[in-house]
């Protein structure tokens, strides 16, 4: 950990602090000049050291904090950033978040620092150690670098936030080497650190090896969540904390859709924006340190009323009863609808932002299909790591479906391309997808081009057939809740047990809740999402005690 301050009495207070709190397990290093520090910087980079967090004074005479950060940054850029003033610049702020991606702007005096440093500082050293990769010897996955079989896995690994490293076994001497071991065996392989191999798992297979837990703890539960996306995490942390036993179900990880994100930048109180990863793991944890059960991959095939208890059964045969169920299901980008696109799924197609491949994307020309915010923040983190990001969308421009502080981020990104009024008609290759056929309505001429890889963000369909027949749904399978479920003149579905007339979130189950992209008419953001699950535990509490 890095302070730097010109005025030697706050530095040695900084020094003090970060000691006092962190001593045991960081170096706290300090420098009273921009000059000091880059040569402490060196000796750092000399000795192979990473550094964890940078601390700094904005106002320092010739060079500002920012200036300093943007060098320090270039040599370490996963060092977390803060920036310390005795003044409330806020254009200061704002100019060190678009150029250094600042993590937190600090105001001197910062006593008490349990309550007004202490906190920042634990959250933002959490992030660096949940993304920090020191040398590894841990589990290791070898597979062909663009198949279904290895990106399942690897997609498996990235989203519950296990560590691994890859090896290409078409370039690689040590995958060959692994290989070598087991030469019939289907690909990818993985190998753990206890000497274990698995070829070609499924899932479950990598659940059950990574110790995570897909049992539950007791037969009934107050409140079961059906899926872990920000509606299903929000409702977890506001169930569990007022005291209702609370289980989580998610059928692959935490996160759902807004998981997979590079960056969300939109969210309040991220001025610098997280991850989605960063995310969910936040709030996994919040859930669990108050008392949720969080299981996965689990997946729940049916839900049957054993009133007043509802009865969820999953794949595997287990019934679960509980006496509410919220449906947090989330929703899946649809499927593209063009030849071949079956063939290369996995193999160079892929739904949703799929940041697993960002390493193997490194100089390669990438397509982006979709004009919403997902598609957007997928563009501008692929521009990071192609040579060229090309966004396909159908509509006339991004200006209809996309927010604005997107639209002018990718105006401004050089190595993105915008091609409207463009959809893709064919796909075509050998083991993996190689050339893709554009179809231009302004012109109407087709035209094929190379490509590698391809993400899809085109429209959103629910993960509600398991539902069919017990809860009502749109004609599009979304659930409908409250008044969206008197349709005709006011009169309650037949299968509607009370008096009274559904909760807001509340579906044609009494006591089943629906919240989040699952729910027919909801907005889909992630604000949004997290907004219905922490309401739906309110309406749930009063179905708990009102009926």
């Amino acid at each position: 950990m890095l302070a730097v301050d010109d005025d030697p009495q706050v530095l040695r207070a900084v020094r003090r602090d970060l000691r006092t709190a962190y001593g045991d397990r960081y170096r706290v290093l300090g420098a009273s000049s921009a000059a000091d520090a880059l040569k402490i910087l060196d000796s750092l980079d000399e000795r192979g050291h990473d550094p964890a967090l940078f601390l700094v004074d904005q106002r320092m005479p010739d060079v500002t904090g920012v200036e300093f950060l943007l060098e320090a940054v270039s040599r370490f850029p996963d060092a977390r950033r803060v920036l310390l003033t005795a003044y409330a610049e806020t254009d200061a702020a704002i100019t060190a978040i678009n150029r250094v991606r600042l993590d937190y702007y600090l105001l001197k005096p910062w006593d008490p620092p349990h309550e007004r440093l202490f906190p920042v500082l634990d959250d933002l050293l959490s992030d660096w150690l949940a993304t920090y990769r020191p040398a590894y010897d841990g589990i290791i996955v070898a597979g062909h670098l663009v198949s279904p079989g290895t990106h399942a896995v690897r997609d498996f690994f990235t989203r519950n936030g296990q560590p691994f490293r890859f090896l290409n076994v078409e370039r690689d001497p040590e995958a060959l080497t692994l290989l070598a071991d087991r030469p019939d065996a289907a690909l990818p392989l993985v190998r753990f650190p206890d000497g274990r191999l698995l070829a070609a798992p499924a899932d479950a297979d990598l659940a059950e090896a990574l110790g995570l837990a897909t049992t539950a703890s007791r037969p009934h539960y107050e409140c079961v969540i059906v899926g872990a996306g920000p509606a299903g995490l929000a409702a977890g942390v506001y169930a569990a904390s007022e005291g209702l036993s609370t289980l989580m179900l998610d059928a692959r990880a935490p996160g759902g859709q807004a998981g997979t994100s590079s960056l969300i930048e939109n969210y309040l109180g991220f001025p610098s924006g997280l991850s989605g990863g960063d995310l969910t793991r936040r709030a996994t944890i919040q859930a669990a340190r108050f008392g949720a059960e969080i299981l996965h991959p689990v997946e729940v095939v049916s839900l049957t009323r054993d009133d007043p208890a509802k009865v969820l059964t999953l794949a595997d045969g287990t019934e679960i009863s509980a006496e509410t169920v919220l449906l947090a299901t989330g929703v899946a980008y649809n499927r593209l609808e063009a030849p071949g696109a079956e063939r290369f799924e996995g193999a160079g197609l892929y739904y949703g932002a799929a940041t697993t491949e960002s390493s193997a994307c490194i100089s390669q020309h990438v397509f982006i299909i979709g004009g919403a915010n997902s598609a957007g923040q997928a563009a501008v983190h692929f521009a990071k790591y192609a040579a060229r990001v090309t966004i396909l969308v159908r509509a006339a421009s991004l200006d209809a479906s996309m927010s604005r502080y997107l639209v002018d981020e990718i105006g401004r990104t050089p190595n993105i391309e915008v091609r409207v009024r463009t959809t893709v008609v064919r796909l075509d290759g050998g083991e993996h997808l190689e050339r893709i056929t554009l179809h231009d309505a302004a012109t109407g001429q087709d035209s094929e081009v190379p490509a590698r890889f391809m993400f899809t963000f085109i429209g959103a369909r629910p993960h509600t057939a398991w539902l069919a027949g017990v809860v009502e749904r749109d004609d599009h399978g979304f659930v409908l809740t409250g008044s969206d479920l008197i349709s005709n003149g006011g009169e309650l579905p037949a299968e509607w047990s009370l008096e009274r007339a559904p909760y807001p979130l509340e579906t044609s189950v009494p006591g089943v809740f629906a919240a989040g992209d699952v729910r027919a008419h909801s907005i889909k953001r992630v604000a949004s999402g997290v907004g219905e699950g922490a309401m739906a535990v309110s309406l749930i509490h009063r179905y708990r005690s009102l009926g």
